[in-house]
C-alpha cells in the first residue's frame, strides 16, 4: 500500500488543525496507525490520495447505506444547489422531509430539524427537562449521545452512580444530574428511580448500542425501561441517530415495537450530508419555541441541500425495500469471518443486527460496555492495519459499528471474507 501522500498530509494537517484531524477517531491512534485522506468514494469504494482502493465498512460512520456518491442522491442535491445552498428561511422540502419521517415512525407526531446528532441530543435533553420540570437524567454506561456537556460523564465503581465529567471542561455541576447505568441492567435503572424518581426528567438510550461497539438489547429490556419512565412520569428518549433507518424502514423502535417519547434522528436522513432531527408526541414537541417557551434555534437547521439529500435516500429505502438483502449479506460476511477467525484458533466473538456489526476479539458474550472493555484491543489494532493494507478499510476503533450498504456485492463480500483468512493475529 502506498502512503506517502497521506503521510504528508496528516503532518500538513497537525500544524493547523488539533491532532491533524476534525474528530479525534480519525487520527487512528487507538489502532496504531496514521490516517489515510480520501479523495473521493463510489459505491462501496473509498481512494485515498495515494490512489489506494479500499472496500468501505464504515460508510461515514453509518449514513452511505445506499454507497458513496449514489447517482439520484448526488441528482436531487445538483437540483437544489443549482438555485441556492441557504436561505435561513423555511422551504417545502423541510415540510416533505418531516412527513416521510412521521410517516416511518409510529411514535413520532412533529419533528424539528437541527444540524448534528449532538444539537438533535441536546434539543431533546432541553425539551425533556423543560417538560417535567425535572434536572436529571438516566445514561447508560458506553453509550455515546455526542459531545453535549451533559452526556460525556464516565462511570464511577458499582452498579450505578453520580455522573462525574469525563472531559476537562465539562463542569462538574453539569454532570451529577446525569446518572449512570449498566446497558441491558433494569435492576441498576429500577435502583436509581428508586432513590431519585420524581428528580428524573429522562432516560435517554441507544436501543441498539453502537458507541461501544454494537450491543443489542436483552429481551424485555427496553419494554422495562419504557414502563418505568411511564410509573415515574419520566420522558424516554431513543437516540436513534445510528439506528435510523439503518435496521428496517424506521428505526430500532419500529423492529422492537417499543414508542419512546422522544427521538433523536441523524446519519442516514440526511444521505451524506451533516442534520439531525429531534421528533415525537406533539404534546411534547409543541413546547419549543415559537409555540411553546422551551427555546432551540439554528441558521443551517433543515438546510435545503441536506434535505434534499435526504428525501432522494429515504425515498429510495422506501422503494427499494433493501433490508432484507442487506441482511442476508451480512450475516455471509460475519459468517465468513467467523470461519476464518475459528480456523486460526482466535478468540471472538460478532454483535450483528441487520446491516449493522462489530468484531470483538474476545471469548466472552458482549452485553454491556465492561464485557465490551475487556476484549483485546491490541489485536483488533492488527486486525485493522493488515485489512487496511489489504484494501479493506474498516472502523479505526474497536468500539465503533461496522455498516454494509446497498452498493456492497457478493464480490465485495467474498474478498473480505478471504482477506479474513490471510490475517495473522
Amino acid at each position: 500500500m502506498k502512503n506517502h501522500k497521506n503521510a504528508q498530509l496528516f503532518k500538513n494537517a497537525q500544524q493547523v488543525i488539533p491532532g491533524g484531524v476534525n474528530s479525534p477517531v480519525r487520527a487512528f491512534k487507538s489502532v496504531g496507525a496514521e490516517p489515510i485522506f480520501i479523495k473521493k468514494a463510489k459505491g462501496p469504494f473509498l481512494y485515498d490520495e495515494d490512489g489506494n482502493r479500499y472496500i468501505d465498512y464504515c460508510l461515514s460512520w453509518g449514513p452511505m447505506i445506499l454507497g458513496h456518491a449514489d447517482k439520484y442522491v448526488l441528482s436531487e442535491v445538483k437540483k437544489v444547489m443549482s438555485k441556492g445552498t441557504s436561505y435561513g428561511i423555511p422551504t417545502a422540502g423541510e415540510t416533505q422531509l418531516a412527513e416521510m419521517i412521521v410517516s416511518a415512525f409510529d411514535s413520532i407526531d412533529k419533528v424539528r430539524m437541527v444540524s448534528s446528532g449532538t444539537e438533535a441530543v441536546m434539543t431533546a435533553l432541553r425539551l425533556a427537562r423543560g417538560a417535567t420540570g425535572r434536572d436529571k437524567v438516566i445514561k447508560f454506561i458506553g453509550g455515546y449521545h455526542g459531545h453535549v456537556d451533559h452526556m460525556l460523564v464516565s462511570a464511577g465503581s458499582g452498579l450505578m452512580t453520580l455522573g462525574t465529567p469525563s472531559s476537562p471542561g465539562v463542569p462538574a455541576d453539569f454532570a451529577k444530574n446525569t446518572l449512570l447505568a449498566p446497558y441491558n441492567d433494569v435492576e441498576a435503572v429500577m435502583r436509581l428511580f428508586k432513590e431519585y424518581g420524581d428528580q428524573i426528567a429522562a432516560v435517554i438510550i441507544e436501543p441498539v448500542a453502537g458507541n461501544m461497539g454494537t450491543v443489542l438489547p436483552k429481551p424485555y429490556f427496553l419494554n422495562e425501561i419504557r414502563s418505568l419512565c411511564n410509573q415515574n412520569k419520566s420522558i424516554l428518549i431513543f437516540d436513534e441517530v445510528i439506528s435510523c433507518f439503518r435496521l428496517c424502514y424506521g428505526g430500532a423502535q419500529t423492529q422492537y415495537k417499543i414508542k419512546p417519547d422522544l427521538t433523536t434522528l441523524g446519519k442516514i436522513i440526511g444521505g451524506g450530508f451533516p442534520i439531525g432531527a429531534v421528533g415525537g408526541k406533539a404534546s411534547i414537541m409543541n413546547k419549543l419555541s415559537p409555540d411553546g417557551a422551551i427555546y432551540q434555534a439554528g441558521t443551517l437547521s433543515g438546510n435545503p441541500v441536506c434535505v434534499a439529500a435526504g428525501i432522494a435516500t429515504l425515498k429510495q429505502l422506501e422503494t427499494s425495500k433493501p433490508y432484507r438483502k442487506l441482511d442476508k449479506l451480512t450475516k455471509t460476511l460475519c459468517d465468513g469471518i467467523t470461519e476464518q477467525l475459528t480456523g486460526k484458533s482466535i478468540p471472538h466473538k460478532i454483535n450483528r443486527i441487520g446491516s449493522m456489526f462489530t468484531l470483538f476479539f474476545t471469548d466472552c458474550e458482549v452485553t454491556d460496555f465492561d464485557t465490551a472493555s475487556k476484549c483485546d484491543t491490541e489485536r483488533y489494532g492488527n486486525y485493522f492495519r493488515q485489512m487496511l493494507n489489504m484494501g479493506i478499510y474498516l472502523p479505526p476503533s474497536q468500539f465503533e459499528a461496522n455498516f454494509l450498504s446497498t452498493a456492497h456485492t457478493k464480490k465485495h463480500i467474498g474478498k473480505t471474507i478471504k482477506a479474513a483468512g490471510k490475517l495473522r493475529l
